[in-house]
C-alpha cells in the first residue's frame, strides 16, 4: 500500500471515529432536553444481580463451630443444630438467641433482562432448525418437474410471504396450536419457522438455479443420478453462493422473535417491556435491550464471515 493511499485511510478512520463522537454527543444533548434522569447504574442488576438470604438462629444457644459453610449451634437443650452460611461473622463460643441474624448466604441469579435473552436465543435456536428443514424441501420442491409439488411450493411460499408474521403468529397459536395442543413456546417456535421458511426455500431455489446447467449435463454423462449430483455437484456450490443470504435471514429471525411477546412468551423484549413498566426506566432498559439484540446479530454476522473465509481457503 503507498503511503498516500495508508494516509487516506487514516484520515478516514479518524473522520468515522469523528462522526461517532458526534452522534454520541447528539444523543447526549438530546437526552438534555427531555429533561429526564438516567439511571445507568441499575441496569446490571437487572441482567444479573447477587441475591442475598439472611439466615437466622431458630433456638437459642451457643455456637460450637464453623467448618465447610455450616455453622453449629448448641440449644440450651443440648440438640445440635446445623445450618448452612456462607457468610457469618460468629467464632466459637458466640451466644445466639432465636430468630437472631447468624449470616447469610448469597449466589448470582439471572436478572429478567437475562431471562428474556436466554428464551430468545432458545425460541432462534429451534425455529431456525425447523425453517432450515422446511426451506430445503420447499426449495427442491419448488423447482421440481413434478406440477403437483411445485404448486404446492408456490403456494406455501406466496402464501407466507404475502401475509404479515404477526397475522400468521395468531393463527398458530389460537388455531393451529388449540387443535394440537401446543404450547406457547412450540406454537411461536414453529410459527417463527414457518414464516422464515418460505424466504429460505426461495433462497435455495436461487442458490441451485445460480448453478450452471452444463454441470448437470456433464454429471448425467458420468452416469450420475438426480441425488448424487445434488449432494456431490450442486448443492455443495449453492450453499457458498447463498450462505450471505442465509445468514441474513437468520438475523431477522432473531429479531422477528420480539413479536412473539403477544403470545406471553417471555422473550427479550417482553422482558424488556416487564422491567420499564416496573422501574419506570425506559430509555436505560431500551438501549440495554437494543444493546442485547444486536450483540446476538453481531455475532451470527461474525459466524457467517468465519464459515465464508473457511469454506473459501478448502476451494
Amino acid at each position: 500500500m503507498r503511503k498516500a493511499d495508508k494516509r487516506n485511510k487514516i484520515l478516514w478512520n479518524v473522520a468515522f471515529v469523528i462522526v461517532l463522537i458526534g452522534l454520541g454527543f447528539s444523543v447526549y444533548k438530546a437526552s438534555l432536553r427531555i429533561n429526564y434522569s438516567w439511571n445507568w447504574r441499575a441496569v446490571p442488576s437487572y441482567i444479573i444481580y447477587n441475591n442475598v438470604t439472611n439466615i437466622n438462629s431458630p433456638v437459642n444457644g451457643v455456637v460450637k463451630g464453623y467448618k465447610d459453610g455450616v455453622l453449629i449451634i448448641e440449644s440450651l437443650a443440648k440438640k445440635t443444630i446445623k445450618l448452612k452460611v456462607a457468610h457469618t461473622k460468629l467464632k466459637p463460643g458466640s451466644k445466639v438467641t432465636q430468630d437472631e441474624p447468624v449470616g447469610y448466604n448469597s449466589h448470582y441469579q439471572p436478572g429478567p433482562l437475562l431471562i428474556g435473552l436466554i428464551m430468545t436465543l432458545k425460541i432462534s435456536f429451534v425455529s431456525i432448525i425447523i425453517a432450515l428443514v422446511i426451506g430445503f424441501i420447499t426449495g427442491l420442491m419448488r423447482i421440481s418437474s413434478n406440477p403437483l409439488l411445485k404448486n404446492l411450493a408456490i403456494t406455501y411460499i406466496e402464501l407466507i410471504r404475502g401475509t404479515p408474521l404477526l397475522v400468521q403468529i395468531f393463527i398458530v397459536y389460537f388455531f393451529i396450536g388449540t387443535v394440537f395442543n401446543m404450547t406457547r413456546f412450540v406454537a411461536g417456535a414453529f410459527a417463527l419457522a414457518v414464516f422464515e421458511g418460505a424466504y429460505i426455500a426461495e433462497i435455495i431455489r436461487a442458490g441451485i438455479q445460480s448453478i450452471s446447467k452444463g454441470q448437470t449435463e456433464a454429471s448425467l454423462a458420468l452416469g450420475m443420478n438426480y441425488f448424487q449430483i445434488m449432494r456431490y455437484i450442486i448443492m455443495p456450490q449453492a450453499i457458498k453462493r447463498v450462505l450471505p443470504a442465509l445468514a441474513g435471514q437468520f438475523i431477522s429471525l432473531v429479531k422477528d422473535s420480539s413479536l412473539l411477546s403477544i403470545i406471553s412468551i417471555t422473550e427479550l423484549t417482553k422482558a424488556g417491556r416487564e422491567v420499564a413498566s416496573s422501574t419506570f426506566s425506559p430509555f436505560e432498559v431500551w438501549f440495554t435491550v437494543a444493546a442485547l439484540y444486536f450483540i446476538m446479530t453481531y455475532t451470527l454476522s461474525l459466524l457467517d464471515r468465519y464459515i465464508e473465509r473457511r469454506l473459501a481457503r478448502n476451494e
